[in-house]
């Protein structure tokens, strides 16, 4: 097995999402890697064609990157301690592509994911991004229940 020096985990700021990170943090303490903590958000521009936004969705996509980057600091705060080498990066576009892609682009050794997020009008969207991501990914992809 390959030396995990880089471990990446995507969230998406749910309960569950804490619960995943707390586990990569684990991870990272035992392999002494670095840990990479992204946010995906959304690129509406594949479904502009179902609905007229009262804004225009480049505007929104904006706000979503700002707030993103807020909650970020704060999600991280409470959930890593600073003694653990961390980055994080808010990335916008297809999420499992910009997943794959980070990946690759950062050298990651690993990533970190839930079997679950949020659910409802996501799932049906976009379909389950931790399948997409474990069989498209260019490095192994740890899954987790946070349920169980």
């Amino acid at each position: 097995m390959n030396e995990i020096k880089k471990i990446m985990v995507p969230v998406d700021f749910s309960g569950n999402s804490q619960k995943i990170l707390r586990s990569a943090v684990d991870f990272a303490e035992k392999f002494n890697a670095e840990l990479s903590v992204i946010f995906v958000v959304q690129s509406f521009d594949d479904y502009s064609g179902f609905f007229v936004p009262h804004m225009p969705i480049a505007q929104f996509e904006d706000e979503m990157i700002e707030s993103a980057k807020v909650k970020m600091k704060s999600f991280v705060a409470e959930t890593i301690a600073p003694s653990v080498p961390q980055s994080t990066a808010i990335l916008s576009g297809d999420v499992v592509d910009e997943i794959n892609s980070y990946a690759a682009e950062n050298s990651i050794d690993l990533i970190v994911m839930g079997t679950h997020g949020y659910k409802g009008l996501e799932k049906i969207l976009f379909g389950s991004v931790a399948e997409k991501v474990v069989k498209t990914a260019p490095c192994p992809v740890l899954t987790i229940n946070p349920y169980r």
